[in-house]
């Protein structure tokens, strides 16, 4: 594995504006959401607002990645993920989130998730994860990909690279009438064949115009995800995979997650809609 030092907190940048025209999502300012007490079952035209916001999420994910280099801060990630979001009507969900000040997760190393955008400057050989969330048309679009910086060494390459077509793995397992453990079934038993790591306490999520429902997607077998998975249920497959321990710490800050043994992680995600025959993933550029 790479010898990069261990990553520290940086200094925040203040908080970014969004233009007074775009729609907030009902959360914005308050301490939480209010709980979503709607169907995880969504209409024709939910799906298809969904699919707008997750296409700009994407979009700006991509935007955000063109610009991933040794030298850069992750605050510069931030920047390009929040104009895009807002140059396209979108809310950058994370932004005001259970006060989350950043308008993308930018999780590197070893930093499971929810890495805030500060300071830190990307390094010759580290992988870094974005996850965007877009709201618009009262709904939300959240996918999230990990990245390479510059020359990275081989075992967390193929990490990263594992992550990926397990996410794909678990999109090909979704069809209705299974139970959703066969997500987590899917993806624990493909991670096993390597030796990772598979984080069980962060998890997938119901989404549509709530960030997230209530409804919970293990990535590990899991025997009480017995929810029966039914066309026109939307929500994320996020798969976070590390080189050693699923265990981890959070940093003061309340939000970023590291591995127990600071050992890298990995992680890939996008919104799906369950369609009669599988999974429509609405998070595609």
């Amino acid at each position: 594995m790479s010898g990069q030092s261990l990553l520290v907190p940086g200094t925040l940048s203040p908080t970014r504006s969004v233009p007074g025209n775009i729609r907030r999502p009902e959360y914005v300012g308050k301490p939480a959401p209010t709980p979503y007490s709607g169907p995880e079952v969504q209409s024709a035209e939910t799906i298809e607002a969904m699919r707008i916001a997750g296409r700009i999420a994407a979009q700006a994910m991509e935007e955000a990645a063109k610009l991933i280099a040794p030298g850069v801060t992750t605050d510069a990630l931030d920047r390009v993920a929040h104009e895009y979001m807002c140059d396209h009507g979108a809310y950058p969900s994370t932004l005001g989130y259970r006060g989350f000040p950043k308008s993308l997760c930018a999780s590197v190393n070893e930093v499971i998730c929810h890495g805030i955008p500060d300071s830190t400057v990307l390094r010759d050989g580290d992988i870094v994860n974005l996850d965007v969330t877009a709201y618009i048309g009262g709904v939300h679009g959240d996918n999230n990909a990990t990245y390479l910086c510059g020359d990275v060494d081989e075992e967390s390459r193929l990490l990263v690279e594992r992550t990926r077509e397990a996410l794909k793995r678990a999109i090909n397992a979704v069809k209705p009438g299974r139970q959703v453990n066969i997500i987590g079934r899917v993806i624990e038993s493909y991670a096993k064949r390597f030796g990772y790591g598979v984080v069980r306490d962060f998890t997938g999520h119901g989404i549509n115009s709530s960030f997230h429902s209530g409804l919970i997607i293990p990535h590990y077998d899991s025997p009480h995800a017995t929810t029966v998975i039914e066309p026109g249920m939307t929500f994320t497959i996020e798969p976070m995979l590390t080189l050693g321990t699923h265990e981890y710490d959070m940093w003061e800050d309340g939000w970023t997650v590291v591995t127990k043994d600071r050992k890298r992680t990995a992680q890939f995600e996008h919104t799906l809609v369950v369609t009669e025959g599988g999974a429509d993933i609405l998070t595609l550029p």
